[in-house]
């Protein structure tokens, strides 16, 4: 399990290599839900996405050896992108398996910074570990990995740095990779903190893992937050969610389309619908935020039709 200083050891190897993301505030928004709300835009991020710090930092302390066989990830577009500019700015080859229903402009963007992009159908971990294999190279788990575990713990550090009045922290989930990292690093600093997880009631594995006490898999798992549509439980990422988050809680497709648009409206924030899924949470009343809240926004590619619904 990291540490509060391996954690602070990534946010310095990460200083300067990405952004240090804004924290954003709307009047409208704290009118709507009662709450002194900020939010963390890391679509403001290199790639438009939180996923840089924990895979970056995962290449960073990679072997030589490891780095000459190139590296490939698995991904529904956003760890893709961004595994795919950590590993030029490292001079690393990249190959990632994407499904081929994958966001044309998540694909275009991977392939944009220089990656190989391998479009498969069925089973994508399957898949990913079979070209893996096949070609000798190196495997980065997008979520279940202790060194992006600690990469993504710089961003509850940064929150704590640029907020330290804040009262809850509300992080959307997918695998359990960034709220693993941002609740180990928030909870570490200062515990009273409360640190809740959103996901999609079609893509609950975390929920569910959570009620079995060990890591699940969905046979499917398809949202309108294709970001948060991981059909399992990182293996790492489990324990720490276990207990470090307070609570999490599940969305429906409605209102995660009615947050992202009503969002995009008041902030003009370019927002996935993963990242509106505290929003969505707040929207059907299973989160009453109090205090000073902040929700972590992240953007990707953003595919506007799913908004013209």
């Amino acid at each position: 399990m990291p540490t509060l200083d391996d954690i602070r050891v990534a946010a310095q190897q990460l200083r300067g290599r990405i952004h240090r993301t804004p924290m954003v505030t709307s009047t409208a928004l704290n009118e709507r839900f009662g709450a002194d709300l900020v939010l963390k835009a890391e679509l403001f991020q290199k790639t438009g996405s939180f996923k840089v710090r924990g895979l970056l930092t995962k290449l960073l302390r990679l072997s030589p050896e490891e780095r000459e066989r190139g590296v490939i990830t698995v991904s529904a577009g956003n760890a893709a992108g961004a595994l795919a500019w950590a590993a030029r700015d490292a001079g690393v080859p990249a190959t990632v398996v994407m499904a081929t229903t994958a966001v044309q402009a998540k694909i275009d963007a991977a392939r944009g910074y220089g990656a190989t992009v391998e479009l498969v159908e069925g089973d994508l971990m399957g898949q990913y570990e079979r070209i893996r294999d096949e070609r000798k190279l190196t495997g980065v788990h997008p979520f279940d990995d202790e060194d992006v575990i600690t990469g993504h713990g710089s961003l509850g550090l940064e929150l704590l740095e640029d907020r330290p009045d804040l009262d809850t922290v509300l992080v959307p989930v997918g695998g359990g990779g960034l709220i693993s990292g941002v609740a180990l690093a928030v909870k570490l600093v200062k515990p009273e903190i409360r640190v809740i997880g959103i996901e999609p009631e079609q893509a609950d594995v975390v929920s569910r893992s959570l009620a079995a006490g060990e890591p699940q898999k969905l046979p499917t798992a398809r949202s309108i937050a294709d970001g948060l549509a991981a059909p399992v439980c990182g293996t790492r990422n489990f324990p720490l969610i276990q207990q470090y988050v307070d609570e999490v809680v599940r969305v429906s497709e409605d209102a995660l389309l009615e947050a992202t648009r009503l969002v995009m409206s008041r902030t003009k924030l370019a927002l996935e619908p993963a990242a509106a899924a505290p929003f969505a949470a707040m929207i059907e009343g299973s989160i009453q935020p109090a205090g000073v809240t902040a929700s972590v926004i992240s953007g990707g590619n953003l595919d506007v039709s799913k908004l013209m619904l």
